[in-house]
């Protein structure tokens, strides 16, 4: 399961381990340079798991390689079973200070090596990886080749450049081209495709027919929350089982966050999940969405 930004918490991830888990699970994203400040209280919940949720790579961002060092020494201590960096998120406010998919651009690639050694040296035990784009403004396979050459333990690529968004289907020929390079300069380093996968029997066609070693799906799991089974039962799943599924995700989130370390609008957008398919979905979603606390959220339900 792709990591995602406000929605792969453990409490997320936890109802995707009691459906159908995946191979893998990542956190949501982790800034290391909040991680190693006086930010650092309020970034560890997003490293907070269970033993559910494994094996569990912690997904780190940010600016400064030395508060990478030190936050990869932090994970492998906490027992997390590897690090992925993210270099392809393309959020504004973020690339703007040249972090993430910012690294792509020639200008900022020194910094990224230089994060990757970093980390590779705060965690040796640890395997470790990137998550990244096709290109900046287009396609710059320039750019893999150089994370190739760190002969990283994998390299996830969502196939699309920075510039495109989500806003064009994922380019899969691209990325087996990055497969290809992955061939002939360091072949024990695991590709893996991202981008548009809607079912496991989708994901398992297209790494067949592109001789990629995984698949990553994201937005996938908002259409089907049993996305990672070989058969899902999400179709035939009644009014009342996908809001009892529901009810699981709130109360669990009420129990998990009780100080209120993740605020309620991260919750109200799992609606999309679980209350459609139904009649009266539409407005029963419409409430949710605009509910100020658990306790609200399960009175709707009920």
């Amino acid at each position: 399961m792709a990591p995602m930004d406000d929605v792969t918490d453990t409490v997320f991830r936890q109802v995707v381990a009691s459906t159908s888990a995946p191979d893998i699970f990542f956190t949501e994203f982790v800034n290391v340079d909040a991680l190693q400040s006086k930010g650092r209280e309020a970034t560890l919940p997003r490293l907070r798991f269970t033993k559910k949720e494994q094996p569990l790579i912690a997904q780190i961002w940010g600016l400064n390689p030395e508060n990478f060092h030190k936050s990869a020494k932090d994970i492998q201590e906490m027992g997390f079973d590897g690090i992925d960096l993210n270099f392809g998120c393309p959020d504004k406010s973020v690339t703007r200070n040249g972090a993430c998919s910012a690294f792509i651009l020639p200008e900022n690639r020194s910094r990224a090596v230089e994060i990757i050694k970093a980390t590779g040296e705060g965690a040796p035990a640890l395997p470790l990886s990137v998550k990244t784009r096709l290109g900046f403004g287009e396609i710059d396979y320039s750019w893999h080749k150089l994370l190739l050459q760190q002969k990283l333990n994998a390299l996830s690529i969502h196939g699309r450049t920075k510039s495109q968004m989500s806003k064009v289907p994922a380019n899969w020929g691209a990325i087996a081209h990055v497969r290809e390079l992955r061939d002939q300069l360091s072949p024990f380093t695991k590709i893996i495709g991202n981008g548009d996968v809607l079912s496991r029997h989708q994901g398992e066609t297209l790494a067949k027919t592109h001789n990629l070693d995984g698949i990553m799906i994201g937005r996938g799991i908002f259409s089907d929350p049993f996305v990672f089974a070989k058969k899902s039962p999400w179709e035939k799943y009644s009014q009342q089982q996908r809001m009892a599924l529901y009810r699981k995700h709130v109360e669990l989130f009420a129990k998990t966050w009780q100080h209120g370390e993740h605020k309620i609008y991260t919750l109200n957008k799992f609606c999309k999940i679980y209350i459609n398919g139904f009649d009266g979905a539409k407005e029963l979603r419409e409430q949710l969405m605009n509910a100020e606390s658990t306790e609200q959220l399960l009175r709707l339900l009920d």
